[in-house]
């Protein structure tokens, strides 16, 4: 591993390589406060936009992707860190055309799904037609040691972009699009080595890094400095072997996720960026030999360079995609694989007209945050609104001495003090602004003031629930809310939620007390009936072996003696509501 650079500082290193993108492709701009590189305005015909990102550290990958054929904007994080949900939403409504609907393209990873979520959320909540496809092609971890949390996205990633750019570029709906895009990550496997990890600019160097010794290659090596599924010393041939085995071995019943037998295969091999040249040929001629000799495999197409990196990683991936049938009446996968992209970061080149073209168009204006929320038809007391909520925060407030307890045991210690955070701001707010008895406008304001103040992964989790709620409760025909109306509202918001999170009711979360109380309310329709199922469900916790979140990491048996915090955390609010309702219900 390497500690030397030549820009030491990652906030310079980050901005000055996005703002290169504009020198060198006329095609696209950047938006240096979000981080976003997009495709400046043009007059061409208006098309499905795409949009993708991550963390930084992967280029190529992914704002040298943006351009006509293949990204329409690509939203960079910090190094190996995903971009924030605002950063993401000011993407999707305010840097790319939304006329034909838009689709994201997020890679398996907590935060990016989660913080892609969000935002997406937060665009259909305000009525814009977006869907989401996360690309998890990774088997270097099988699924034994991945369970809930699935396949990473690796470098097959760049196949799922480039042929859903080429399609959209056809003027294809956002439908089939999405579909493309969701059939090439199922077709596409990957698997990942290193022969050593990487260091990223501006952080200490730590002497008891986990170095690989000489000779010795991380199988299976993740692209943020991920462990693999073993450590060996091998000479290539028998690294790309044992490489191919994990890919294609059908008998491997952790990593058997595809069953590579079309008769036509596409092969990418990547450089995870400090791999020369000169080596990456003989990795190349070594991996298609054996493709051929062991398993009569003769892809149909070879693409090789450098696509989505690791910094400097001194590694490379193999991915392998099944072409099978779009089922959409043409064109195939092959034929938009062929199809040329004017990015610099793809092996097509910038046509001459593009530079003579000189176009200097930008996008500046602003769509989202402030702008003015339509009344939904629905209507609440406000009176009793506001008695609610109130009440629910304030018991929020007074359970944080006890959750900080749970947490302190079996987490960090922060939950606690997150969700008392969050519910005297929403009390301030809401202090400040007049309510109407439309309750979506009530719950759109409160919103932004639960995304700026709850941070971390159960922020996260609120903001996709409560957006998605926004928009189902638009779905909701005009008139009076009733407890089935709400019940049937929260049912579809936990369906948006089970799209960006593994967890469900028994994996020691708050969903948790969530599913609980929202079933039983749309069986009963009575608050204190599922408030009740929410702390038994929630008490239910204790004891119960977490499976997701920092608990599964923190060990010990403290998990037997107090319920998951989060859990117990939002059946308080739950207490809350039905403190003053249960009579209110009949009223409204």
């Amino acid at each position: 591993m390497s500690s030397k650079h030549f820009i030491d500082d990652p906030t310079q290193l980050v901005n000055s390589a996005l703002h290169s993108l504009t020198l060198t492709n006329p095609n696209v701009a950047l938006d240096p406060a979000s981080k976003i590189i997009y495709r400046r305005p043009s007059h061409a015909t208006p098309q499905v936009s795409i949009i993708s990102g991550g963390g930084s550290g992967h280029e190529p990958s992914f704002a040298a992707m943006v351009g006509p054929g293949m990204l329409s904007a690509a939203v960079a994080g910090t190094i190996f860190a995903s971009p924030s949900a605002e950063q993401v939403r000011t993407g999707i409504t305010s840097r790319v055309d939304t006329s034909q609907g838009v689709l994201v393209v997020v890679m398996n990873y907590t935060g990016d799904v989660l913080n892609f979520g969000v935002a997406v959320e937060k665009a259909k909540a305000s009525g814009l037609d977006v869907e989401m496809v996360v690309v998890g092609d990774d088997v270097g971890v099988g699924r034994a040691k991945a369970g809930k949390v699935g396949r990473r996205g690796i470098a097959g990633t760049v196949l799922v972009l480039k042929i859903a750019g080429a399609l959209a570029a056809r003027g294809r709906s956002l439908g089939e699009v999405a579909k493309v895009a969701r059939l090439t990550a199922e077709n596409t496997v990957s698997v990942g080595a290193s022969l050593e990890h990487v260091h990223v600019p501006g952080r200490a160097v730590d002497g008891q890094d986990d170095k690989l010794a000489r000779g010795e290659a991380e199988i299976g090596m993740g692209i943020h400095n991920e462990p693999g599924s073993e450590r060996a010393k091998l000479d290539l041939p028998r690294l790309v072997g044992r490489m191919l085995a994990q890919l294609l071995d059908s008998g491997d019943k952790d990593r058997a996720f595809l069953n590579v037998n079309s008769n036509e295969v596409v092969l990418m091999i990547n450089n995870l960026g400090g791999v020369s040249v000169l080596e990456m040929g003989g990795i190349t001629t070594e991996v298609v030999t054996q493709l051929d000799s062991k398993y009569g495999i003769h892809p149909v197409r070879i693409i090789t360079g450098t696509f989505m990196t690791s910094l400097n990683g001194l590694g490379f991936s193999i991915s392998l995609l099944n072409v099978v049938n779009t089922d959409i009446g043409g064109p195939g996968m092959i034929e938009l694989l062929d199809a040329g992209a004017e990015v610099t970061g793809w092996s097509a080149p910038i046509r001459k007209e593009t530079w003579e073209a000189k176009n200097t168009a930008t996008r500046t204006e602003e769509r989202g945050q402030g702008e003015q929320v339509k009344p939904s038809g629905l209507r609440m007391d406000k009176s009793i609104v506001k008695e609610r909520l109130e009440l629910a925060l304030e018991r929020v407030i007074a359970a944080e001495p006890e959750v900080t307890r749970y947490d302190t045991v079996v987490g960090d210690g922060d939950c606690g003090i997150g969700l008392k955070r969050g519910a005297e701001a929403v009390l301030k707010h809401m202090n400040q602004i007049t309510l109407t008895d439309d309750p979506v406008l009530t719950l759109t304001s409160i919103i932004p003031v639960v995304e700026s103040t709850m941070d971390g992964t159960s922020g996260a989790l609120y903001a996709i629930f409560l957006n998605a709620l926004a928009h189902a409760l638009r779905s909701l025909p005009s008139g009076e809310l009733t407890p089935s109306s709400w019940a049937k509202a929260l049912e579809q918001s936990c369906g948006a939620l089970s799209k960006y999170t593994p967890a469900r009711p028994g994996d020691r979360t708050l969903v948790d007390a969530l599913y609980p109380f929202v079933e039983v309310l749309g069986k009963t329709g009575d608050v204190k009936k599922a408030a009740e199922a929410a702390a038994k469900a929630a008490d239910d916790t204790k004891g119960m072996q977490a499976s997701l979140g920092r608990t599964v990491y923190v060990g010990g048996k403290g998990f037997e003696q107090v319920p998951d915090p989060g859990a117990f955390g939002l059946a308080c609010f739950f207490g809350g509501l039905a403190g003053r309702v249960d009579e209110e219900w009949e009223k409204v």
